[in-house]
């Protein structure tokens, strides 16, 4: 059964056909964009694809992706999750986007350390990571924030809108496993 996750604000749930206008605006929006390494959603039935995408690779235990609900407000205000996971490596990547409407209310930070906590709690992880441009000062700070360490640079890592950035390389490892 996909895991629900609360905050004291947030729902995390499963993503559903249902999200799908919703994903659509935060994916198509150039400002949520501008950092992400992917190429803008344009259509409602492209984000149902994506959204069966995500089951399939949860299912195939590959990854898993949850929308961000405030609680009491109708909707999703972005996604966050673990793509890349390797169960036999114990270690996950994360992602996570806002609509911007929702940027430095804490949200994001709330989504992340819950992710974070399901992960190395349940999922049993060792290490997560995260793959951030250079540019990306606000992705940065959360991280840091977070006790995430900056492991390296990887070199025109990931193209936006045809342009090579480079990539700033972070992990989180769970100390307590040996």
């Amino acid at each position: 059964m996909f895991p629900t996750l609360n905050t004291d604000r947030l729902m995390l749930r499963e993503l559903t056909e249902d999200d799908a206008l919703d994903i659509l605006i935060c994916f198509s929006n150039p400002d949520v964009l501008r950092f992400y390494g992917q190429s803008p959603l344009s259509n409602q039935n492209q984000v149902k694809q994506v959204i069966r995408n995500f089951s399939m690779n949860y299912e195939d235990k590959r990854g898993i992706k949850w929308g961000i609900a405030v609680k009491g407000e109708a909707g999703i205000i972005g996604t966050i999750g673990f793509q890349e996971w390797s169960q036999e490596h114990k270690r996950v990547d994360i992602s996570y986007a806002l609509i911007p409407e929702k940027w430095g209310k804490g949200y994001a930070i709330e989504a992340v350390k819950k992710v974070i906590s399901y992960g190395f709690q349940e999922l049993n992880l060792t290490r997560i990571g995260a793959m951030v441009f250079t540019e990306n000062e606000s992705s940065i700070k959360l991280l840091t924030k977070l006790d995430f360490e900056k492991e390296g640079v990887l070199k025109k890592f990931m193209y936006q809108d045809g342009v090579p950035y480079d990539t700033n390389i972070y992990s989180l490892v769970n100390e307590s496993i040996s």
